[in-house]
C-alpha cells in the first residue's frame, strides 16, 4: 500500500492488529504458537506508540519493524524494536511495553475494529477500500510500480463486488523472489 500511496493519491491510515490476539486461545502448531507468543512484543509497542503519539506515526513504525523483521530477518524483537523506536526519534524507553499488558485494551481494541472492518474473523492484512473491509492480500514480496498498481485495482474490484466473498490459493508453490 505505501507503493500504491507513492505512485497514486489514496488516503492510508494503519491501524493495530495482531494475530497474537487473534489466536491467542486457539490450539495452533508448535512453531505458530511460539510465533504468535513472541509477537505480543512488537503488537504491544505498536499500541503503546499509538496511543501516546498518535495514529499517523504507526506507517513509519510498522514500515521500520516490517524491514527489520521481514527484510533482514532479524528475530531478536528486542533489538527490532528499540532499533525502529531510535530510527523514528521515539522514546527507547517505549519498548518495555513489549513485556506488559498495560495496551493491551488499545491493541485489542484496534485488533476488532479490524475484524468488525472485515465482517467475520480474520486475519492480518485488513484492508478497507472503498469502506468495504477484506482480509488480504498476503504477499510474499512487495509488488513494486505498476505491479502494485495492477494488484491495487484487483483488490478494489473485487472489494466493489458485492458478491465477492474470498479468493485463496495454497502457498506451497508460490515465487518468492
Amino acid at each position: 500500500m505505501l507503493e500504491v500511496e507513492r505512485l497514486r493519491p489514496i488516503d492510508l491510515r494503519f491501524r493495530t492488529m495482531s494475530p497474537s490476539v487473534l489466536n491467542e486461545h486457539r490450539e495452533l502448531d508448535t512453531w505458530y504458537r511460539e510465533f504468535n507468543d513472541r509477537a505480543w512484543g512488537p503488537a504491544r509497542v505498536c499500541a503503546a506508540v499509538e496511543a501516546l503519539h498518535g495514529s499517523a506515526v504507526l506507517r513509519d513504525l510498522y514500515t521500520a519493524l516490517g524491514s527489520r523483521i521481514h527484510g533482514e530477518r532479524n528475530e531478536d524483537y528486542d533489538v527490532v524494536v528499540t532499533e525502529s523506536l531510535d530510527e523514528l526519534g521515539l522514546p527507547t524507553s517505549l519498548a518495555k511495553a513489549a513485556h506488559t499488558d498495560a495496551f493491551d485494551g488499545p491493541l485489542r481494541a484496534g485488533h476488532q475494529a479490524g475484524q468488525e472492518a472485515v465482517g467475520e474473523e480474520a486475519g492480518t492484512p485488513v484492508v478497507t477500500v472503498d469502506g468495504v473491509g477484506i482480509f488480504g492480500p498476503v504477499l510474499t514480496c512487495v509488488p513494486k510500480g505498476e505491479e502494485a498498481i495492477r494488484l491495487f485495482r484487483a483488490t478494489r474490484a473485487l472489494a466493489g463486488m458485492g458478491a465477492f466473498a474470498e479468493l485463496k490459493r495454497g502457498r506451497g508453490a508460490l515465487n518468492l523472489r
